[in-house]
């Protein structure tokens, strides 16, 4: 991967009525030119917001809602309702086909943002699976699905603010089994499940008359997100993306090789897998977290989040009774009442946590299953 330079600026530059933690930040981001300079220049931008944000701790979310203003060729982006407030690009530069990119990027990193208010969620994948496997002939990539999975796994536990990778399943999930998909889910304590489907990886021959010929090639894969507790669908989406495929016809890659994931296919696969990640955060992380009490003790209880999800010594809780229920035509009803007892953090775990109750009285009415936020409100 191609080094990324993040330089903090001055806090508050240009702007006296700025808030005390915003700052301007100076960044690169890097783009393999394919179809046109103007995409390549696009992808790139969003490759220095995104270390932009990551560096900043602000919400990485934001950059997915703002990326569609992106493909306008402007020197200068300004945005209102975001923590990014400023973009001034500095300089593109083409080097063999690699566009660079450098921009100042205002950020105002709010304590608002629903990553920083709840724990973070369990997430399970499954391995995604390739529809045409006769498409992977090319390059005898027959395991890419499996390296795909794993590679969003760990963009995941590096990169994202409100999940927590849970792992990837071996057992088969579909949308159309939601009672395994809640069962897969219980026994790893994952609040979701993410399934998905590699539909295309076609090649196609660009024919040059006074220059080698190029191959090109497709991606595109859909996915679905399940919720853990009932496994209905919550969240769907498409991808589809193209680069350059260097390799030789003939030749047999491994998807597991820096060399591969250096290419411009291997690069591309990456971005993608990225934007996954920043959809899923933008329509996922204000979702309410749903951490359980698995035990109870006199005063004394164990919680279902420990230390991967954020959860703090001395943080207070709200509980929630669990008082779901099933309607006359079958269907699962969901149904919480808040207790007005606090909860109190004595003791945190690599995934689980012991909690206090106050006042103590009020402890015999606690149920397992009953679900804890993250504040007393």
């Amino acid at each position: 991967m191609r080094k990324k330079i993040i330089t903090p600026l001055v806090t508050c530059m240009a702007l006296a009525s700025a808030a005390a933690n915003a700052a301007w930040y100076e960044v690169t981001g890097t783009s393999t030119i394919l179809e046109s300079t103007e995409q390549a220049r696009e992808r790139a931008l969003e490759d220095a917001i995104f270390q932009a944000l990551k560096y900043s701790g602000a919400d990485i979310a934001g950059l997915a809602e703002i990326r569609p203003y992106l493909a306008e060729s402007k020197s200068d982006y300004q945005f209102s309702g975001n923590e990014i407030r400023h973009i001034q690009v500095l300089d593109t530069k083409d080097r063999r086909g690699v566009m660079k990119l450098t921009a100042r990027i205002d950020i105002y990193p709010t304590a608002k943002a629903c990553h920083k208010n709840q724990y973070k969620k369990g997430l399970l994948m499954s391995r995604f699976d390739i529809v045409s496997p006769q498409q992977a002939a090319l390059g005898g990539i027959f395991q890419f699905g499996d390296d795909f999975t794993v590679l969003l796994q760990r963009q995941f536990e590096t990169q994202a603010q409100s999940f927590v990778a849970q792992g990837i399943t071996p057992h088969n999930v579909s949308p159309t089994q939601p009672d395994v998909a809640a069962m897969i889910a219980e026994d790893t304590g994952a609040q979701y499940v993410l399934i998905g489907s590699i539909t295309d990886m076609s090649a196609t021959l660009d024919e040059k008359v006074l220059a080698k010929d190029k191959t090109n090639r497709q991606l595109a894969m859909s996915i679905d997100v399940l919720d853990g507790k009932s496994g209905e669908v919550i969240y769907q989406n498409i991808y589809r993306d193209i680069a350059a495929w260097p390799f030789e016809r003939h030749s047999k890659v491994d998807t597991k090789t820096a060399r591969f994931w250096t290419s411009p296919y291997g690069e591309m696969a990456q971005r993608v897998s990225r934007n996954i990640l920043l959809d899923l955060e933008s329509n996922l992380s204000c979702r309410a977290s749903t951490p359980e009490v698995v035990s109870i003790n006199g005063q004394t209880g164990q919680i279902s989040a420990g230390r991967v999800h954020g959860v703090k010594y001395g943080d207070e809780l709200a509980l929630w009774h669990n008082a779901s229920f099933t309607d006359q035509y079958g269907v699962n009803r969901t149904q919480l009442r808040k207790s007005e007892m606090k909860l109190t953090v004595t003791r945190v775990y690599e995934s689980s946590a012991e909690i206090s109750v106050s006042p103590p009285e009020l402890s015999p009415s606690i149920q397992i299953g009953d679900m804890v936020t993250k504040h007393a409100l």
